[in-house]
């Protein structure tokens, strides 16, 4: 929690002034160094509010007339980052996407607050590795070990409160994103305790270790999109689903049956959240983790879906997820590939059913421009499959990708271009396909699926 990317600012921006603010409106702009998209997004909670194109020297500038003071998040494709900003804030901002949170530094009014948020979430990232050490530890030495990291991080906050004015909402965000950082250790300990000294049952816990669990709003609408605050959520409700089965289920084992422990997620859910943003989304984590992550049987899928809906038909969600789950249903083997449109190396519009018909065994993988060590990664290992594989033909289907950069891309890497194609429509393209992991793979025969969830790297 160091100032030391305070003074790295003045170093790089030197002359660059922020004129002070006398309106109610806010002004937020910056440089994006190296960008991978051509705009900045400005959004509140999951609502976009304004947006604008990088100019020729990849600058921005933002004026908002009428704001609320709070929590937003910019977004910067893939990337995004939280600022909170307030009437009459004047503030810049300038990052280099090649290490985007580790170079992200504010200036003008309000910067404190918003440095101290970048070096809290740097803070909490450091954490990960060293409370990984500490997983082998007893319970009341891990827990007095993650609270000494809480407590440097709350008297760096007592610096900051000492140093300017604060906010009581700003305030609210930073003790959360600290204490919601080390309740997530907390969670996760007996699970990966039990792995590293390679018990067969989780460690007796002391009767306090969960509670902090009693302080703990569940229904904060403040933070229901704040990320430190939703992702403890999502470990907590495994681990007390799980909790739940293994005593209510007794030692039928089906608490490790991926149905009956998603299930218990539904009803804890329906139990415990009532704040109508957070419940959705939580109930949305569950369904996405199931359907995408998990390769049950079709029957299994059905049965989740029918309490899906018991549980959540209203869900903001829920075409969405109606629309993931109908997609895997029409990937099943022995059915037609989807007839999505793609475009070829000319422009011309094909569709993948003709490309699958065209050769006796077929691949599809899929590759983005906005990921280029994935890319890299992907290209060297259907090269090494064309050779070992021969009986395959493999295509790569590239999405977020202009025409021009995604040819550029497929002639400097000497990609075969008459196996390469390209989708304008992301949305319909993973709706079909259901492109999760991003390094899944279609397999085909005579047009015909084989697997639509194989894996390029394990199923070869």
């Amino acid at each position: 929690m160091n100032k030391i990317s305070f003074y790295l600012f003045f170093a790089i921006l030197g002359g660059c002034n922020v004129g002070e603010n006398k309106s109610s409106g806010i002004y937020f702009g910056g440089e994006i160094v190296n960008p991978t998209s051509d705009y900045v997004v400005l959004c509140k909670d999951d609502s976009i509010l304004d947006s604008v194109r990088l100019d020729e020297n990849n600058r921005f500038a933002l004026k908002l007339d009428s704001v609320t003071s709070g929590l937003y998040h910019f977004d910067h494709s893939p990337e995004y980052a939280y600022v909170y900003l307030e009437k009459g804030d004047s503030l810049q901002v300038r990052l280099n996407t090649v290490d985007f949170d580790e170079s992200l530094v504010f200036s003008g009014k309000g910067e404190e607050i918003n440095n101290f948020l970048v070096e809290l979430f740097l803070a909490n990232e450091a954490d990960e590795k060293t409370v990984n050490s500490y997983y082998e530890l007893d319970p009341e030495s891990f827990n007095f070990k993650v609270d000494s990291l809480v407590a440097i991080k709350k008297n760096n906050l007592d610096q900051l409160k000492s140093q300017v004015s604060v906010p009581q909402d700003y305030l609210d965000i930073a003790m959360a994103s600290i204490n919601f950082n080390s309740y997530a250790f907390k969670e996760k300990y007996p699970f990966i305790h039990r792995r590293r000294v390679h018990q067969k049952s989780i460690p007796e816990l002391p009767p306090n270790f969960y509670d902090y669990r009693k302080k703990i709003n569940y229904n904060d609408r403040a933070l229901a999109y704040y990320r430190p605050y939703y992702d403890y959520m999502v470990i907590n409700i495994g681990n007390m689903s799980y909790m739940n089965c293994m005593n209510k289920c007794g030692d039928k084992g089906e608490g490790f049956n991926k149905l009956h422990f998603n299930e218990h997620k539904l009803k804890l859910i329906d139990s415990i959240f009532k704040e109508r943003d957070l419940r959705d989304n939580l109930f949305r984590n569950v369904a996405m983790d199931y359907l995408l992550k998990t390769r049950d049987s079709w029957d299994n899928n059905r049965i989740f879906m029918e309490e899906f809906h018991k549980y959540s038909d209203n869900n903001e969600h829920i075409a969405e997820i109606d629309d993931v789950y109908q997609g895997i249903q029409n990937l099943r083997p022995d059915s037609k590939v989807p007839n999505v449109l793609v475009y070829d190396a000319l422009g011309h519009k094909v569709d993948l059913q003709k490309i699958s018909k065209k050769y006796e065994n077929t691949v599809f993988y899929f590759w983005t421009g906005t990921q280029r060590m994935h890319f890299d990664n992907m290209a060297r290992r259907i090269h090494q499959l064309s050779i070992e594989r021969p009986d395959y033909t493999f295509i790569g289907i590239n999405f977020n990708t202009d025409s021009t950069r995604w040819k550029a891309m497929v002639e400097l890497n000497k990609l075969d271009t008459s196996t390469q194609f390209r989708s304008d429509n992301f949305q319909e393209l993973t709706k079909a396909l259901i492109i999760y992991p991003i390094n899944k793979g279609i397999i085909t025969k005579d047009g015909l699926i084989v697997d639509a969830f194989a894996n390029i790297y394990g199923s070869f």
